[in-house]
């Protein structure tokens, strides 16, 4: 199936359009247009073209909002720390390269990570959005070996294929990084490479058990998000990557356990001496724990910023309190708020959440998912 997204941009929902404005001007009072003259100006506009755009202040605005919004995320406390980086202007995959080097080096800050996103150009009823296939700016290939056996990622095999077809020389390793596959509006797809030194890792070592270290075990610094569509006031964004920091458990306990992905218990559980005959020895809650301590000594020890899940469970809990103060509701997904380990130790799994789908947001679509995992073909 072709799920790429070529087709255009339907006009922007009026009620959309009208429930950001209010918003915009409710929170942000003080502008130089009144709301009245701007819900005109935008109603013109988009009578005339079919479409308008985003002032730069509407725009920072909608970012941080939609982080705001984003029912899955525990570390919306920070909302209002987001850098917002409009880059509407860019209109090659060179200069879209060159602004997501940017942010690579301007959200790795020397390892003291900071809330970035990139804003790109949206689609419009005229002209389609430019789109990166990467599900992430820094992911790890995988390859499926002849006998069935994969060495690296995974969950990235598709898309490892996928860059092998377009001409990236692969290493074969476990910790390859992929370059970016970027595609403009009517052209095909278009290999990046990444630059190395843009690239910082933390190599996992455990303060008590050297065999861990010993595995060559690392993981990169920055998870920047760049497959989820922005929707600010009817207004799609395809392109805009954004990052917090790591919790621990996002590599200790998913990208490093997860069967699909590295499934690396087994081999932890070994180097530990734990008896894995049966699952009453609690083999694998052990394991886990280790590698976990393993990711955040690693991460201390590199300088490089992380939160472990209790500390970010109680900022999560004061983000509501916050919320709830101004008056505006948190909606929340419980499923994706509590920890992979420990739940029932952080104060977030005890109590029960508001759920609504509010805007601006992120959205996850079937083509970007598709692109992620490979699954799209090369026009």
């Amino acid at each position: 199936m072709d799920t790429t997204e070529r087709t255009v941009a339907p006009v922007p929902n009026w009620d959309e359009v009208e429930e950001f404005v209010h918003l915009f001007h409710a929170e942000q009072p003080d502008q130089p247009v009144p709301l009245s003259m701007r819900l005109s100006q935008i109603r013109e506009r988009i009578e005339r073209t079919g479409t308008y755009q985003h002032t730069p202040a509407e725009l920072e605005f909608g970012a941080r909002v939609a982080w705001r919004n984003s029912s899955r995320c525990i570390g919306r406390l920070y909302w209002r720390s987001l850098r917002v980086l409009d880059r509407r202007a860019a209109t090659s995959s060179q200069q879209i390269h060159a602004c997501l080097c940017e942010h690579l080096r301007l959200a790795t800050n020397g390892g003291r990570v900071r809330p970035v996103i990139s804003v790109f150009a949206p689609a419009t009823p005229h002209r389609p959005a430019p789109v990166l296939w990467n599900g992430q700016l820094v992911r790890y290939a995988g390859y499926r070996r002849l006998d069935g056996a994969v060495i690296g990622d995974a969950a990235h095999i598709g898309l490892t294929d996928v860059v092998r077809h377009l001409g990236w020389q692969a290493p074969g390793g476990w910790f390859d990084v992929l370059p970016w596959v970027i595609q403009m509006p009517g052209e095909k797809p278009q290999l990046h490479d990444i630059p190395r030194e843009l690239v910082h890792e933390v190599p996992l070592a455990h303060p008590d058990h050297p065999g861990i270290g010993e595995l060559g075990l690392r993981w990169h610094s920055v998870p920047v998000i760049s497959n989820m569509r922005l929707s600010i006031g009817g207004i799609d964004y395809p392109l805009a990557p954004f990052n917090g920091w790591y919790m621990g458990t996002e590599i200790g306990a998913r990208n490093l356990v997860d069967p699909d992905r590295y499934n690396l218990l087994p081999l932890v559980a070994q180097i530990l001496g734990l008896d894995t005959s049966t699952e009453e020895t609690l083999w694998r809650d052990r394991a886990l724990v280790e590698l976990n301590v393993a990711v955040l000594h690693s991460f201390r020890a590199a300088g490089v910023k992380i939160t472990d899940h209790h500390t970010e469970s109680r900022r999560f809990l004061t983000h509501l309190e916050r919320e709830e103060s101004e008056g505006r509701i948190v909606p929340t997904d419980w499923s994706w708020i509590v920890p992979p380990v420990s739940g029932g130790l952080t104060p977030v799994f005890h109590r029960y959440y508001d759920y609504a789908e509010l805007r601006p947001n992120f959205y996850l679509d079937d083509a970007a998912r598709a692109r992620a995992a490979g699954q799209c073909p090369i026009h």
